[in-house]
């Protein structure tokens, strides 16, 4: 039966990505490559994998600072946005940045949102696969695991791989500008690492800090916020024909 648990947990692990995925794609006037959307695909995924153990690393470090009489509201400020939301949104900017900046295949603006956003649902994905691990060790019966794979799954999909892919629209959203203004285009990235950053940062903080009914307020105001920022942004970026400069 292991065997089938593995599968189900990579299986609906993969899915919320695959489904966002096909969505995003569908919103492309030009379609990419497929060969060069899969390649950002697996190395996002792969790009868990160093994330999680830095993460891991900046955790530990963490834990000293409760020796310093630091306020536990502060520690837990410095946990979700920077150990957390900072590492994550950098290494899915730096996947694109070092897969695709300079390459043919960015030809327009809205090519880096996309891909952005591709390089956020590999991320997600394997992030998905390595949650489903945890929650089903006391549940006895292969029943009992799908369905419980299928809800978190589904929780999933309508929250943290949403998040992904939201921050990472952002981010790519700002990388467009840089892009269209050249050097002077620097500070549109940096805003954009900061403001993704901090919108993430604030969707785990709400949730895992804060009290009822605040921690699902603020994180579905910070999602509904995000899409519509989404939507406007994702038209205007399509209506530039500029080549990319970055």
């Amino acid at each position: 039966m292991a065997f089938y648990i593995l599968l189900l947990y990579f299986a609906f692990g993969i899915l919320p990505s695959l489904i966002w995925l096909l969505y995003y794609l569908a919103k492309d006037l030009h379609p990419e490559p497929k060969r060069m959307i899969l390649e950002v695909f697996l190395l996002g995924m792969l790009s868990t994998i160093p994330v999680f153990f830095l993460q891991l690393g900046l955790s530990f470090m963490l834990k000293g600072f409760y020796f310093l009489y630091m306020p536990p509201l502060l520690i837990e400020i410095i946990k979700w946005f920077v150990v957390i939301a900072f590492t994550e949104e950098l290494f899915k900017y730096l996947v694109v940045r070092l897969t695709l900046f300079k390459s043919k295949e960015l030809d327009e603006p809205l090519d880096i949102m996309l891909y952005m956003v591709v390089a956020a649902l590999g991320f997600a994905a394997l992030e998905n696969i390595l949650y489903l691990f945890s929650p089903v060790e006391n549940i006895i019966s292969f029943g009992a695991i799908a369905r419980t794979t299928i809800t978190v799954s589904f929780i999933r999909f309508i929250g943290a791989t949403f998040l992904h892919t939201l921050s990472s629209a952002l981010l790519g959203y700002f990388l467009a500008l840089s892009s269209i203004r050249g050097i002077k285009g620097v500070k549109f990235t940096l805003l954009g690492i900061l403001l993704a950053t901090l919108l993430h940062g604030w969707y785990n903080f709400s949730i895992m800090v804060l009290s009822y009914p605040l921690n699902v307020v603020f994180p579905v105001i910070t999602v509904l916020a995000l899409v519509v920022f989404m939507i406007y942004d994702f038209n205007e970026i399509k209506k530039i024909k500029s080549i990319c400069k970055i």
